[in-house]
């Protein structure tokens, strides 16, 4: 600290040589003077003193000069300093955007090491403290899509992330945007924070929508949470589920179901094939069993989902237990229907999503 106040002192003192040369010759200050102010004001920058104290000191050194000066020869003074001032600015903010720079670089790489688990588990601790997380505690990870695919610096970003900052403060949260989409990572034991985040993200977008991974241990367990919430939209992709927030924990009977897909695709083939039989393809019935599954089966509000009067969706229904002798308002042949509909929407079966 001493070292480095003796040479800003130095550097003051400089300034003040170079200034009062300049005057007594009545001339600018060379290229060689603003350069070296310049590389003045990227090491004062380093320092982490404000440029406004840096200006003002600078300013101060000016009075002193010209008050040393004769009359003539303080004129070209103001023209000096002016030059001087702006090139030690123009360095001061050239090391700063640098810096800018580098942080966000190495926030981005540290960003793809947490969230795909290819960094030494150490080092990555060690990198994690310095954004605000302590791996070795849990956490839970949201993902956020919207219309429009998120970018660094974007409006809705930046504004997700003030609401953010504005509501949690400096607790341990990492905001950070991913192909496209926004993330946040926070402790585990804190679901109010991804409940709030989730709300911002849903609201800024008008209309996107996030899910939430649960809650895991370690490093390991932030590449889990992050995994179970692209997994998540996914699925809500294939399946046509438009809920704004969805929960991993909410959705894993849809993996099982998907583990072994040969054995999901023989259901799906054993069941609905014949459903190929009819006129106009095996779709149409297959929207009709998607419509009255996910309606709660009631006949009604399905068809109003289809646009189809009740009568017409009923001989849709009857269509489908004629075909697959199995009745969808039958409780007993229910959830085998149903769960080889929801593998024809996960396959895709056939051929086209449902």
């Amino acid at each position: 600290m001493v070292a480095g106040a003796e040479a800003a002192e130095g550097e003051l003192a400089a300034y003040a040589r170079m200034l009062r040369d300049a005057c007594a010759t009545g001339r600018l200050l060379t290229r060689a003077e603003r350069d070296a102010r310049r590389a003045e004001g990227e090491r004062a920058a380093g320092t982490g003193t404000g440029l406004r104290g840096l200006i003002r000191e600078h300013l101060v050194v000016a009075r002193e000069v010209m008050a040393q000066l004769p009359t003539d020869r303080a004129k070209p003074l103001l023209a000096t300093v002016e030059q001087a001032v702006d090139a030690f600015a123009e360095g001061y903010e050239r090391a700063q955007q640098q810096a800018v720079r580098q942080e966000e670089a190495a926030r981005r790489e540290f960003i793809d090491d947490l969230l795909y688990g290819g960094s030494d588990l150490g080092r990555l601790v060690e990198r994690a403290e310095r954004f605000g997380l302590r791996l070795s505690q849990a956490h839970a990870v949201a993902v956020a899509t919207g219309p429009e695919p998120y970018g660094d610096g974007f409006p809705v970003a930046r504004g997700i992330e003030e609401a953010m900052l504005a509501r949690f403060g400096n607790r341990r949260i990492l905001l950070a945007t991913k192909d496209g989409r926004l993330i946040c990572v926070a402790p585990g034991d804190q679901p109010d924070v991804l409940g709030y985040f989730a709300k911002q993200a849903y609201g800024a977008t008008d209309g996107g929508q996030v899910a939430i991974g649960r809650s895991h241990q370690g490093a390991g367990g932030v590449v889990h949470s992050y995994e179970e919430a692209l997994n998540a939209l996914d699925l809500a992709a294939r399946l046509e589920i438009d809920s704004p927030v969805l929960y991993a924990a909410d959705l894993l009977v849809y993996p099982v179901l998907t583990r072994d897909r040969q054995a999901m695709a023989d259901l799906v083939e054993s069941v609905l094939g014949p459903l190929q039989q009819a006129r106009g393809g095996a779709q149409p019935l297959i929207n009709t069993l998607h419509a009255y599954f996910d309606s709660g089966c009631v006949a009604t509000e399905a068809a109003r989902r289809l646009s189809l009067s009740v009568r017409a969706f009923t001989y849709r229904l009857e269509r489908i237990h004629t075909l697959t002798q199995a009745d969808p308002t039958d409780p007993q042949h229910r959830y085998t229907l149903q769960t080889a509909a929801i593998g024809a929407r996960l396959l895709p079966w056939p051929g086209i999503p449902g």
